[in-house]
């Protein structure tokens, strides 16, 4: 069975916080001796205690079913340090301005890796007045397809959502536009500097 919640992370958080365990047992209604297996191996929390022995802890539920620690090194906003994320059973997209645990579907989700473009994922922009209109060459079909084309900007993301057998291109504005981004459905992210 593996650990959804790892002693050591319970151990370090309480030894953080300056917590016994006989006080943080007290907190979350367990005895000191359930803190003492959790924190050896030996044993696991209630799924019940989760949420009440990560609010404790000051973490979030999904830091403490992660093992890790979330800290912000992000404090003032950073382009290059923006993540995208992209469900693989529901399709969502999800943004973050830097490290974080993402999860949708209950599944924890990867940040996207970018590539430069290649030949079987294109990325034409074309100017046309203040807009780029960008087009994809990719096939669009049910199962395989452009599922979102984003511009990267100064200050953040915009993002256009594509249909399966649609057209693959949007336009964009080009003020502080920076780079395209493509998401094929099977290949993943792909990239040219505008």
């Amino acid at each position: 069975m593996n650990q959804y919640v790892t002693g050591a992370m319970i151990k370090r958080l309480r030894e953080k916080r300056a917590i016994t365990q006989q006080q943080l047992a007290e907190k979350i209604g367990v005895s000191d001796k359930a803190i003492s297996k959790w924190e050896t191996g030996r044993g696991y929390p209630d799924i019940t205690l989760i949420e009440s022995l990560a609010s404790v802890l000051g973490v979030s539920v999904i830091e403490l079913f992660s093992g890790e620690n979330i800290v912000n090194a992000n404090p003032s906003f950073n382009m290059r340090l923006m993540k995208l994320y992209v469900c693989p059973l529901c399709g969502n997209v999800i943004q973050s301005a830097g490290e974080a645990v993402v999860s949708c579907c209950g599944i924890t989700l990867p940040p996207l890796e970018t590539e430069d473009a290649d030949a079987a994922h294109s990325i034409r922009i074309e100017p046309v007045e203040d807009e780029y209109f960008v087009k994809v060459l990719h096939p669009m079909q049910k199962d395989h397809y452009i599922s979102f084309l984003v511009a990267g900007k100064d200050d953040g993301y915009e993002l256009r959502k594509l249909y399966p057998e649609g057209e693959a291109q949007a336009r964009f504005k080009i003020r502080q536009t920076k780079e395209i981004y493509a998401y094929c459905n099977r290949h993943g992210l792909f990239r040219i500097k505008a």
